[in-house]
């Protein structure tokens, strides 16, 4: 007996077998299109997310308590501002374009502004660049976070840091220094001092030690008369003692406001 094929069927499955066929060579599923490239666009997004990074917020403090004003822009003035353009923020800590923002401030009609930033931890020479970088990730660890708060006005200035995801329970040194991080943690240089060569104290440094609560946050905030210099104070160093000194195990760059 002989079989019979529709001509329509036939022509359906042939295409179909040319459809699988074209899916073998190219390496991806025919029946399901943009596999590959969804699974490799999610593992880049997630690669991004976990190798660290650090966004900045600059704007005006309006208000007598120091507070950021509201609906600034917060850390998205800075992410906006990588894709390319101006990168210019507002006074109000909006971004008006975008590309690598340059480092703009504000004031309010009481004269403050205030400054923010915040980075992912990550070691030096990792895959994504990070202006947060751990020395010791037994006690600072890869992806833990951390932020810098400054607010200054007539009479004045005050830095404040949150950090998530350290050890639980354990007390850490942080200082205000004069220099960017680098892969050697003495490139940040020594401590900022408000009077050069003079005591090392909280009176005359910024100092930031904290505790961390269980779950590994801390926080704390540091209060002057007096502001930084223009350029002279570019990072902030985790140590692994509270006090004037310790081992560096951690650093941050931060583009603190004069």
């Amino acid at each position: 007996m002989t079989a019979q094929v529709d001509g329509s069927a036939a022509g359906a499955a042939g295409a179909a077998g040319v459809a699988e066929a074209a899916g073998a060579e190219s390496g991806r599923d025919p029946r399901v299109p943009g596999t590959v490239r969804r699974r490799v666009l999610v593992g880049a997004v997630a690669l991004v997310m976990l190798a660290g990074g650090v966004s900045i917020a600059h704007g005006a403090a309006d208000g007598t308590d120091g507070a950021p004003a509201p609906d600034s822009g917060g850390h998205a003035a800075h992410d906006a501002g990588k894709a390319g353009g101006t990168g210019k923020v507002s006074g109000d800590g909006k971004a008006a374009g975008t590309g690598d923002a340059p480092l703009v401030g504000g004031a309010s009609r009481s004269g403050g502004l205030w400054m923010r930033a915040d980075g992912v931890f990550s070691p030096p020479g990792s895959f994504v660049p990070s202006d947060a970088l751990t020395y010791d990730t037994g006690l600072v660890p890869a992806a833990a976070r951390i932020e810098i708060t400054q607010y200054a006005d007539r009479t004045s200035h005050r830095v404040t840091t949150r950090l998530r995801g350290l050890v639980p329970n354990r007390g850490y040194g942080m200082h205000v220094h004069t220099s960017p991080c680098g892969a050697d943690p003495v490139s940040a240089g020594p401590h900022y001092q408000h009077r050069t060569s003079a005591t090392a104290d909280p009176v005359n440094e910024v100092w930031l030690d904290f505790r961390t609560d269980g779950n590994g946050a801390g926080e704390a905030e540091a209060r002057h008369d007096w502001g930084f210099r223009e350029g002279g104070a570019r990072s902030v160093i985790v140590h692994d003692a509270q006090g004037g000194a310790g081992k560096r195990v951690a650093c941050f760059t931060v583009p603190f406001a004069p």
